[in-house]
């Protein structure tokens, strides 16, 4: 039987921005109709120049998000050198296609950089794997790409990439009732990996007149 759509009760969106990658998601998690907890971790650092977003059961995402962690860190050890975008997307895939008949119920986006740029990647349950200029996940999605469709160009800076990840999963808390909480943003750049403070975005939010 092949697996449905999963549908999750979540907004995470992931940018390929022409200096970096921007990753972000709001903070909620549901139980049925139920707030199960407002503070929920859904943006993950896997390595300095590779990050994840996560939407889906917990235990699951956890489980995963360690697992592609260890994974990229040997890979650094016994190679000298970062795991490229796409080889930490094929593994992820890989992972998750080993459990086609007792999945993982995952949505995830993993994106970074390395010496190709800046990439990307989103992956179902069943280990399929896409790259796109703009990926988003969750039962905020739809609201999420009416607000990347409107405003992606394609020579986006991170700067720019950032401004729009906020409005991005702003407008879908506005719309989707299990998104909500707060927004997460983190940022993937020759420079690392960094995460915004709450102050930040914030103040992003009153410069861009978000209520």
């Amino acid at each position: 039987m092949e697996p449905r759509e999963l549908e999750t009760g979540t907004t995470t969106l992931g940018l390929a921005c022409k200096d970096g990658v921007v990753l972000a998601a709001d903070r909620r998690a549901t139980a049925g109709t139920m707030i199960a907890h407002k503070k929920t971790r859904k943006v993950y650092k896997i390595d300095d120049n590779l990050g994840l977003t996560t939407a889906g059961l917990v235990g699951d995402l956890q489980l995963l998000a360690r697992y592609i962690t260890a994974e990229a860190e040997l890979y650094r050890l016994k190679r000298s050198v970062p795991m490229s975008v796409e080889a930490a997307a094929t593994l992820t895939a890989n992972i998750l296609s080993a459990r086609r008949f007792f999945p993982y119920w995952v949505q995830l986006i993993l994106g970074g950089v390395d010496h190709r740029g800046s990439h990307v990647f989103s992956l179902d349950m069943a280990g399929g794997s896409l790259e796109d200029k703009y990926v988003s996940t969750g039962s905020g999605s739809p609201y999420v790409y009416g607000v990347l469709e409107d405003h992606w160009v394609d020579d986006m800076d991170v700067k720019s990439g950032v401004d729009l990840a906020i409005r991005a999963v702003h407008a879908a808390m506005k719309r989707d009732a299990v998104s909500g909480e707060g927004i997460d943003v983190a940022i993937i750049s020759k420079d690392g990996y960094r995460e915004l403070d709450e102050k930040d975005v914030q103040q992003r939010k009153a410069a861009m007149k978000l209520a």
